[in-house]
C-alpha cells in the first residue's frame, strides 16, 4: 500500500538538487513511485524562501490554487517560517524545540530549517510503496532525506496558521490599546498646555486690571494738589 509523504532532500552542492528532481521525475516515469510535486528552493538573505525549479501542475505547486506543497512553501517562507526557525531557530512561544531527537519536535520547523540561505533544497510530495527507492536514488547524489507524512504536515500546517491568527490578532489588539493609551495621554498632555494657557493669561488681565484703577486715583489727587494751590 503506497503511503503519501512530503520529502525535504538536502545536498552537499546546489546542482545537485535540480540532478533530483530530475531523477525524481524518471522515477515516476517508471511507475516506481508517483510524483505529485516537487521543487528546489532556497532562502533569501531576508529569510524568504524562492523557488528555482519545479515540477507538477498548479493544483499541486501552486499557492494561489491550494496546492500543498506550494502551501508549505509559502508558509515557511513567509513570517511564520521564520518564527518556526527557518531564520533564526526560534520557534512559536516554545511550543516546539528543535533540540529534541527528529520526529519529536515540530515537523514544521524541522522542514524549515533545512532551507537555509545560500542552499538549494528538494522538496516534495509523492506516493511510494516504500522509502528505499527513492532513498537509494538520492544517497547517489549525496541527498540527505528528510520523509514527514502528509498527513502529519498539514495537521502541523492547521495548527501553526492557527496559531498565527492568534498572535496577530493579539498583536493588533495590543497596538491598539498602546495607541489609545498615548491618544489619552496626547489629550491630557493637550488640555494641560492650555490650562496653562489660560492660567497664564488670566494673571496677566488682572496685572492690567489693577494698573487701570490706579491711575484715575492719581489723577484725582493731581487735580486736588491744584485746586488747594489756586
Amino acid at each position: 500500500m503506497s503511503e503519501v509523504n512530503v520529502l525535504t532532500v538536502t545536498f552537499e552542492k546546489n546542482a545537485q538538487a535540480h540532478e533530483a528532481i530530475t531523477k525524481l521525475n524518471e522515477l515516476d516515469s517508471q511507475d516506481q513511485i508517483k510524483l505529485r510535486a516537487a521543487a528546489v528552493v532556497t532562502r533569501d538573505p531576508s529569510g524568504r524562501v524562492q523557488i528555482q525549479d519545479k515540477v507538477g501542475g498548479p493544483e499541486y505547486v501552486g499557492t494561489a490554487t491550494g496546492g500543498m506543497l506550494g502551501l508549505l512553501i509559502g508558509i515557511i517562507g513567509g513570517p511564520l517560517g521564520m518564527l518556526l526557525g527557518g531564520a533564526t531557530g526560534v520557534l512559536i512561544g516554545g511550543a516546539f524545540d528543535l533540540e529534541e531527537e527528529e520526529g519529536e519536535g515540530s515537523v514544521l520547523g524541522e522542514i524549515s530549517t533545512r532551507v537555509r540561505p545560500g542552499s538549494e533544497v528538494l522538496m516534495a510530495e509523492l506516493e511510494e510503496q516504500s522509502p528505499e527507492v527513492v532513498d537509494d536514488a538520492m544517497k547517489r547524489l549525496s541527498g540527505n532525506v528528510l520523509r514527514r507524512s502528509r498527513g502529519s504536515v498539514e495537521g502541523e500546517m492547521a495548527y501553526a496558521q492557527a496559531v498565527h491568527r492568534e498572535i496577530r490578532s493579539s498583536a493588533r489588539h495590543k497596538l491598539h490599546e498602546e495607541r489609545k493609551k498615548t491618544d489619552e495621554q496626547q489629550v491630557k498632555e493637550k488640555m494641560a498646555e492650555l490650562k496653562a494657557k489660560f492660567a497664564h493669561n488670566g494673571s496677566h488681565g488682572n496685572t492690567d486690571q489693577g494698573s487701570e484703577s490706579t491711575a484715575p486715583a492719581t489723577s484725582q489727587q493731581d487735580h486736588a494738589g491744584v485746586g488747594a494751590a489756586a
